[in-house]
């Protein structure tokens, strides 16, 4: 039995009816196999791999570097920050690996039992395999830069095999969620900033473009989804979904990022822990997801606690 008094049921159901779907299941799904028979790249043949680097670009924005604005960034020299930030981008992009290989698992589990001639089966199927081409895409980056595979670390890696074997209901696509939506902030920032490397550049443009399909399956699926939820149930996707958030963000840049630029990866983690600006950088990458995902119910109570250690809220 739902106890929650008539105000907070009431003001559930607006904040539902703000983000429901605008179709059926099916409906957006065939226009999301309609987007990706149009809009869809292989990065084998879409990059020039052989292409060389450019010289004196970045890896990423600078203003996205982890130590922009504070003292240690101000003591690099020139070729140092650009190392910081290829190494930055190809950490990003290992994490990116990690997760999608989670999601690959978790979408595949979702539809196991599903009929595979529906239209919402397919495009699964679809995202998984857009999944495939842009882990190997983000592999192929980090060998181009010389960088080694950047993994998270070995807490993490093992709570991702947990969460990939247990996950379900609205956490299932909310999760998707932080670490696409994030990181599509990030990437468009990317295509547009000459300053970066065109390898950069294109490897971000063929995501930014894939991940938006992704991204409306996912909206999609939560609202749906999160509209049935108990009480019970919505304070442990909450909690969950907090952990996930801190998990996904603490492992965007590994430690060893920083030695790579000559840094003591103590001290470096220490002061991109307390920048400020990178904390803002990453609570404005948010703010649609976290308005999102409070609007479903996702975020609220003690776990806003959670978010906001994540700094993404």
């Amino acid at each position: 039995m739902n106890t929650a008094p008539p105000s907070s049921r009431q003001d559930a159901a607006d904040r539902l009816a703000r983000i429901q779907p605008r179709h059926d299941r099916d409906t957006t799904a065939r226009r999301l196999l309609a987007s990706a028979a149009k809009h869809s790249y292989d990065p084998q043949v879409d990059i020039d791999w052989t292409e060389p680097l450019g010289q004196g670009l970045y890896g990423l924005s600078p203003e996205w570097s982890s130590l922009y604005g504070t003292p240690l960034w101000d003591g690099l020299d020139e070729d140092r920050r650009i190392t910081l930030t290829e190494h930055e981008f190809c950490s990003v992009s290992g994490v990116g690996i990690w997760f999608e290989m989670i999601l690959m698992q978790m979408i595949l589990r979702d539809v196991y039992d599903q009929d595979p001639a529906t239209p919402h089966v397919q495009f699964a199927l679809t995202e998984i395999a857009d999944e495939c081409r842009h882990s190997i895409m983000f592999a192929r980056t980090a060998e181009k830069y010389g960088a080694p595979s950047y993994r998270p670390e070995h807490r993490s890696h093992q709570l991702g095999r947990l969460f990939k074997t247990l996950a379900h209901g609205p956490d299932l696509f909310a999760s998707i969620l932080v670490a696409e939506e994030v990181l599509d902030i990030f990437q468009r920032e990317l295509i547009a900033d000459e300053r970066v490397q065109p390898l950069t550049r294109a490897v971000s443009r063929i995501h930014v473009i894939e991940e938006a399909r992704h991204m409306r399956f996912a909206r999609e699926e939560i609202a749906r989804r999160a509209a049935d939820m108990s009480r019970a149930q919505r304070g442990q996707q909450r909690l969950v979904l907090g952990i996930v958030a801190n998990v996904i963000i603490d492992n965007l840049v590994h430690r060893d990022v920083y030695a790579a630029a000559g840094l003591d990866p103590d001290e470096a983690v220490a002061v991109a822990r307390a920048n400020d600006h990178y904390g803002d950088k990453l609570r404005a990458s948010a703010e649609n997801l976290t308005t999102f995902l409070a609007d479903a119910g996702l975020i609220g109570g003690p776990s806003a606690r959670l978010w906001r250690r994540a700094r993404l809220l």
